[in-house]
């Protein structure tokens, strides 16, 4: 495909998405549908943009398998938390939203409707799937995901047989150091090897700081945490900040654009640029699949790496995987409208047709004991258990104890400035450690 062509196709990809994401799409409106109507509906506030079109598609088919109305709108990326606050502001506020974690459920559970003794809790494999206040079933995982540094394994490939690459395999890139030096050696041979560079362009816009303010800022957190035995803390210590220093450095130094550039690159850019085979190695995870495959870059040659940050012992560090995206039911939304809301997220993980769009369309690993036969056909899903069965330890989500989205902004600015020269690596260390305390303080009044 030629290059321009697949350009126009993300931008239109792009353009309907974000239509979708800021005007919210309804699957069944006023419309008779099939079926007897039900006195109950369903609104879904839905956090992952890169699904807007599914969960659409899929609340038609059960909107016109059971009469019932399902409402469908989706968040623009990095907005979730906000227009959650105003919809529930509203007469009809969604009976079916999303919170992140630990520090989600604090702000919203109030809201949350007990699930103990729903259908689709008897369906969760493991009670670690599940958020839960007292005895209180608040919230559910309805995907499992997994990110790390996906990679183009024949550009990779191509790169260990210059004759002057210091590293020769796959199995030798396993710590940072190795992680460096390929890097540097990808950038220094771009034009030989045909790539702009060996990362994609670093965006710190809403729809790609996230990749790096959480995902990547988790790393550090990970590794704090297990040196010291915790799974959350009022104040974090930045024991790994060095370490999240050299990864971002290493990021914005062998790159398809300068350091200086990073602020007018998007989501979009990064994944145009790994899907073109323009970068050998792109931050992100199991979820970006649907948005770089069928383009240059064959399925049989996407690979995911662990994100290595200089760690002693993480040779057997496995891929970051766990779960932001648990559903809570409005406990305020009437009777009828939450046990439409029950009987429609049963629907979606026991019967044929919201498997499939789970698992084949949406490419998601689920909790649900309902998918044992239903596994996505996605390469980078397939990357996480070889891992796992080379018996890598997963780098768990600990992103989710972030004291606040405003903590996670002020990061995201200090180390856009770091990367354009205005600002230090000092302010990165007073957003990270001192707003930790301030932030978690004020959550906790």
């Amino acid at each position: 495909m030629k290059k321009k062509k697949i350009l126009a196709l993300v931008l239109a990809a792009s353009m309907a998405g974000g239509m979708l994401a800021g005007c919210g799409a309804t699957s069944s409106g006023d419309e008779t549908a099939k079926g007897d109507k039900s006195s109950g509906k369903v609104y879904y506030l839905n956090f992952k943009p890169e699904q807007a079109d599914q969960w659409v598609e899929l609340a038609k088919e059960y909107t016109d398998e059971t009469g019932v109305q399902v409402d469908v709108q989706t968040a623009a990326s990095g907005t979730y938390e906000s227009q959650l606050k105003s919809e529930m502001a509203k007469d009809e506020a969604p009976t079916l939203f999303q919170v992140n974690g630990p520090v989600g459920l604090a702000t919203w559970k109030n809201y949350c409707y007990d699930l103990s003794d729903s259908d689709v809790y008897k369906d969760v494999e493991s009670d670690d799937y599940i958020l839960k206040d007292g005895d209180a079933v608040d919230g559910i995982a309805y995907v499992i995901e997994t990110y790390g540094l996906i990679y183009n394994k024949a550009l990779l490939n191509k790169y260990f047989e210059l004759p002057d690459a210091s590293i020769k395999s796959i199995d030798d890139l396993n710590n940072f150091q190795a992680l460096k030096t390929v890097a540097e050696e990808i950038q220094a041979h771009k034009d030989d090897l045909g790539v702009e560079g060996a990362f994609t362009s670093a965006g710190m816009d809403s729809s790609s700081d996230w990749r790096f303010k959480t995902h990547l800022a988790n790393l550090p957190i990970y590794y704090e945490y297990k040196a010291d035995g915790i799974d959350s803390t009022d104040a974090i210590k930045g024991t790994y900040l060095d370490n999240y220093k050299q990864i971002w450095d290493l990021y914005l130094n062998n790159s398809t654009c300068e350091p200086s550039m990073i602020s007018s690159k998007t989501g979009d850019d990064a994944a145009s640029e790994f899907a073109l085979g323009e970068a050998v190695f792109y931050q992100n995870g199991t979820w970006a699949y649907n948005d770089i495959k069928d383009n240059e870059v064959a399925d049989e040659d996407m690979g995911m790496l662990p994100i290595y940050i200089g760690v002693d012992g993480e040779e057997n560090q496995g891929l970051c995987t766990g779960s932001e995206n648990y559903w809570c039911v409005n406990k305020n939304a009437s009777e009828e409208d939450i046990q439409a809301t029950l009987d429609f997220m049963k629907w979606v993980v026991e019967s044929d047709e919201g498997r499939d769009m789970l698992a084949n369309e949406m490419g998601f690993v689920t909790p649900f004991k309902t998918f044992s036969d239903y596994l996505p056909d996605n390469p980078l899903v397939k990357a996480n258990a070889e891992y796992t069965e080379a018996g890598k330890t997963p780098v768990s989500w600990n992103f989710t104890t972030m004291p606040s989205e405003n903590w996670k902004n002020n990061l995201g600015g200090a180390l856009l400035n770091y990367a354009q020269g205005t600002g230090a690596w000092d302010s990165v260390q007073t957003a990270f450690v001192d707003g930790w305390a301030e932030e978690y303080a004020a959550a906790n009044e």
